[in-house]
């Protein structure tokens, strides 16, 4: 999840509005957004200078399914989450001598890993972000500018042994900018420590699947997704696009939320609050453009002509040979992680999934993207979700697949 960075500072300026109830539009391309469904969410984070979408994306999905099971609002320690997992991926790149990525990256299986393992705390058990350097938010600008020639040079060591000693300086550098992970804390006047806290939860932690769909996998199997940030490997579930498509439907609809990941780098994203796969093609003529013209114009310029088209934007319908294809050349990546918590549609009767981003309350509608479903089944890279909310016969035949394939529960 590369390109965040870049898409959170061009955000940050934008104006807010409202998103909860329809708005008089400014134009007759700006979006009127009624509410079909919305789903209980936390408040907005913003990540700012660090490239830990997957971290605040996936504890605010925990947050949301805390919520729906207790009733009760946390706020969840990115910065506890962070510093185990880039110790744990430090130790996956020395063992393999620096042949893999150590990187601000991550995914949210890292985040149900560091909950089922190593457990959790609130986010006053911890520094506050970027307050110990003086900032007033999180800015790894010279935190990993310590952190990756300090993993690199242990990596690639030419000594016949190396000791263990290098972790304790790692350590130094992870609690000097995140803060040192509590052993033990109070919380609302009772002594936890992470473990006995994540257990407090409610939360049964084996019901969480990952989900995604891609043709160079047989459907209805499990395998690792191949992607630099999915660093521990873990298993999705790869289906059809279309079954990929109604999880996430009947999840939201049945009150879940769905911890997201996929590409942002679409012009179709757009820094308003807004996302469409957009169809090129008509674009272009719908603005009265030509091809050439259209492929001349930068990035910020094509942009803005989607802004102008607002939700009259043309838009492709995803297949599974167009999403494969553009995962193949390298079109659909791994940029970003968001929470899908809502449904809503517009005054054309397009439906948007509400997306809760980890940018601070940016954008037209205060840190919530409205994304439309095309663009959410076209880039999705692959999602976690509550095996709970999937649809009875899809869950079944899961199920029935893993009995095919040997595996146990």
């Amino acid at each position: 999840m590369k390109k965040i960075l870049t898409l959170a500072l061009l955000a940050v300026f934008a104006m807010s509005a409202n998103a909860a109830k329809p708005k008089k539009a400014a134009s007759s391309n700006k979006p009127v957004f009624t509410t079909i469904k919305e789903n209980p969410i936390t408040s907005i984070k913003d990540q700012n200078r660090s490239g830990t979408c997957w971290d605040y994306s996936t504890l605010s999905y925990f947050e949301s399914e805390i919520l729906k099971a207790t009733g009760k609002t946390y706020d969840l320690c990115e910065a506890f989450v962070a510093n185990k997992t880039y110790m744990d991926r430090a130790v996956q790149v020395v063992r393999l001598h620096g042949d893999c990525q150590f990187s601000q990256g991550g995914s949210a299986y890292d985040v149900l890993h560091v909950l089922k393992n190593q457990g959790i705390c609130p986010e006053d058990a911890m520094p506050f972000p970027g307050s110990l350097y003086g900032d007033s938010l999180n800015n790894f600008n010279e935190f990993f500018g310590q952190l990756e020639p300090y993993v690199a040079g242990i990596a690639k060591s030419t000594a016949n042994k190396i000791s263990s000693q290098w972790k304790v300086g790692l350590q130094g550098i992870l609690d000097a900018y995140l803060g040192q992970c509590p052993e033990k804390f109070t919380y609302e006047g009772k002594e936890y420590t992470p473990k006995s806290f994540a257990a407090s939860l409610g939360l049964n932690f084996d019901d969480y699947v990952t989900i995604t769909s891609y043709s160079h996998h047989p459907y209805y199997t499990q395998y690792a997704v191949e992607v630099q940030d999915n660093w521990r490997n873990p298993l999705s579930w790869n289906l059809p696009m279309e079954d990929m498509a109604r999880i996430l439907e009947n999840a939201v609809m049945n009150g879940y939320t769905v911890a997201w990941g996929g590409d942002v780098s679409e012009p179709g994203f757009t820094r308003k609050g807004l996302a469409y796969f957009v169809d090129t093609k008509k674009a272009e003529g719908l603005s009265g453009s030509d091809m050439a013209r259209w492929l001349k114009l930068s990035p910020a310029k094509r942009t803005n002509l989607i802004d102008s088209l607002g939700c009259k934007v043309p838009e492709l319908e995803p297949t599974a040979e167009q999403r494969q294809q553009r995962f193949d050349n390298w079109e659909l990546t791994d940029d970003h992680g968001m929470l899908i918590f809502g449904i809503a549609k517009d005054q054309h009767g397009k439906e948007y999934y509400m997306v809760k981003n980890s940018w601070g309350e940016t954008g037209d509608y205060k840190g919530i993207w409205y994304m439309t479903k095309n663009y959410i089944v076209a880039n999705t890279m692959d999602y976690m979700v509550n095996k709970n909310a999937i649809p009875a016969d899809i869950l079944q035949k899961m199920i029935e697949a893993k009995k095919n394939q040997g595996i146990g529960d």
